[in-house]
């Protein structure tokens, strides 16, 4: 689908550049959701570090994941080139 994720890294200060199928690029802020339940474990840096592509979504190994709808929403475009 457009919105599939084909690039995801993780930067600093807890923010994901994403590159989406459609060539949509950008950055996702996920402090926002660090207190809220699963995602509290993405505070360690270690772990958060861990983050990978399954099914075409931004996912976590203890399945944690950001919707699509939600990371369209909120992923903020690129003010210069790729990080």
């Amino acid at each position: 689908m457009h919105w599939d994720v084909k690039t995801v890294r993780p930067l600093d200060d807890y923010q994901i550049y994403v590159e989406l199928e459609n060539g949509q690029k950008g950055v996702f802020d996920l402090k926002p959701y660090l207190d809220h339940g699963v995602f509290s474990e993405l505070k360690d840096k270690h772990y958060f570090a861990r983050v990978g592509i399954q099914f075409g979504a931004v996912t976590w190994p203890h399945e944690q994941d950001i919707a699509p709808e939600t990371l369209l929403a909120g992923l903020k475009p690129l003010e210069h080139q790729e990080p």
